[in-house]
């Protein structure tokens, strides 16, 4: 599988008015609860006085963010790369490139990648970090 796309996500840029960030620039994070899960934080809280959040997420082949729940977050993933499958409020959703799916705040969800591994542009309202 190419994953050229998550690697121009990988390496891209958030521009604004008064600066540009580079998304090389901002290390991985290994997820603090899921195995084989990696965060790239690129917008947060302290950007956004908490108003929302974007973090690219990598997970590994055949690993999983388990069954969990954002009691106040409205979440967003956007597929950019692998492919998987979200438990989003019971029901299974194939993640393929372009996918887009909500999870409102409260809303029990879960994300397993396929054997390519899964790479989504997550999006949290408001902020999770």
């Amino acid at each position: 599988m190419s994953n050229n796309l998550f690697e121009a996500f990988n390496n891209g840029y958030l521009k604004l008015p008064t600066t540009t960030a580079e998304f090389a620039d901002i290390p991985w994070s290994k997820h603090p609860t899921f195995e084989g899960v990696e965060l790239k934080h690129i917008v947060t809280s302290k950007d956004t006085d908490g108003q929302f959040s974007y973090h690219l997420v990598r997970i590994a082949p055949n690993k999983s963010i388990q069954n969990h729940v954002h009691e106040t977050q409205l979440e967003t993933h956007e597929v950019i790369a692998g492919s998987g499958v979200c438990i989003n409020h019971g029901t299974a959703i194939s993640y393929e490139i372009g996918t887009i799916s909500i999870m409102p705040a409260g809303i029990p969800h879960e994300v397993n990648a396929g054997e390519d591994g899964l790479y989504l542009f997550a999006k949290f309202f408001p902020a999770l970090c």
